[in-house]
């Protein structure tokens, strides 16, 4: 069989691991690269974010392009995300053969209809319905200028995203997104593709844990959201231990944590920590007020976590209600939490979360449907 090569655009270096968007970038490269794909990878960087060696165990050539972080791009009539997202040396390097080209989320589609490319099989990877999400965005933030970032961004995506009727074909994370795309796009290809993940099979500890865990990157709006409203509505009328765990936590978020007793909030955990909490916890609580794109958290916890408390937006576009427990309002949740936290979570929950998981979402299984589509 003659080789198969594949350039892929990413919006960012996708290692380490340890966000949404980058999980699904390099466990796709990694499962990729296990069936033979030979990968040009092609990464915008910027400040706090390191080149990564690891990244050359999987993939025949990377390459690193800055992101361009500056006034012209934040006056560009595309949106701050793609137009940052530019380079004349990536794009030389596009043209130079006729592989396949993977752009990583509306963010890498700079060149998505540039003329050169015409005859070029584009794959356009969706991993959120970005307009929605940054209007959302908008919604939750209360600060004046992050507010009007978050609007007028919104308004720039969803008139970019006209720009996607040049993908040959679009890969969905999650089945509601798929039929919006294909609601939008009647002539194009889309296919629901669930996002790469860190998982085999479930690795979950029988019996009980003694704290119930939300965790996320806390300085963005949405998970910050979320959080307050844990503190606020459900834990302060709950006699149960919660840890909030993830990223830059905001000033605002820590001064409520000091309010309860029963709430401990762990800033920055290492991957490590972050994995023995999801693990050692009763119950894993992931709450959204965004029904966009599949929550790689939640396929991680629900691999790793015993009991998994979501709201139907957590769930969107995904068959996983069977193997999470939904309350989607304050006493829901409060309910919901004294009742589990009497219970233990054992083998035959387990052995279901492993059938329903190890299907879908199966990394090697979702690898060769995507090699079957761009061969």
């Amino acid at each position: 069989m003659s080789e198969k090569h594949l350039h892929i655009v990413s919006f960012d270096i996708p290692y380490p691991p340890n966000y949404g968007g980058v999980i699904d970038v390099f466990f796709k490269i990694k499962s990729l690269w296990e069936a033979g794909i030979k990968i040009h990878l092609h990464c915008f960087e910027y400040p706090g974010r390191d080149r990564a060696d690891e990244l050359h165990k999987f993939c025949e050539t990377v390459n690193y392009y800055p992101r361009k972080t500056g006034l012209a791009s934040a006056l560009s009539l595309k949106p701050y995300i793609v137009s940052g997202r530019r380079s004349e040396a990536l794009f030389n390097k596009l043209i130079q053969d006729d592989h396949p080209i993977l752009f990583e989320g509306l963010h890498s589609c700079f060149y998505i209809d540039e003329p050169r490319l015409k005859n070029r099989f584009k794959i356009y990877r969706e991993s959120n319905i970005e307009h929605r999400y940054y209007f959302n965005l908008f919604k939750v933030e209360h600060r004046a200028y992050n507010k009007f970032y978050y609007f007028v961004e919104s308004l720039k995506l969803r008139v970019y995203q006209k720009k996607l009727r040049h993908a040959d074909l679009m890969l969905a994370v999650s089945q509601k997104d798929t039929e919006y795309l294909q609601s939008k796009f009647p002539k194009n290809i889309v296919k629901h593709l669930p996002s790469f993940h860190a998982n085999s099979t479930p690795d979950i500890k029988k019996g009980k844990g003694r704290y119930a865990l939300y965790h996320g990157n806390i300085e963005v709006p949405e998970n910050a959201y979320a959080a307050k409203y844990l503190i606020n509505k459900v834990f302060s009328d709950v006699d149960f231990p919660l840890v909030i765990a993830g990223m830059n936590p905001p000033e605002e978020i820590n001064r409520l944590v000091e309010q309860h007793e029963n709430i401990e909030m762990i800033a920055n955990p290492d991957d490590q920590k972050m994995f023995e909490l999801i693990r050692n916890a009763h119950i894993n609580v992931l709450v959204t007020f965004q029904a966009t794109g599949l929550k790689l958290k939640l396929l991680n916890t629900l691999y790793n976590g015993r009991f998994c408390v979501v709201n139907d937006k957590m769930l969107s576009g995904t068959p996983l209600g069977g193997v999470c427990d939904v309350a989607n309002n304050e006493a829901e949740l409060r309910e919901k939490i004294s009742t589990l936290a009497r219970q233990e979570f054992n083998d035959e929950l387990i052995k279901e979360r492993d059938y329903k998981l190890n299907g879908l979402y199966c990394n090697k299984t979702n690898a060769e449907k995507l090699i079957g589509f761009i061969s």
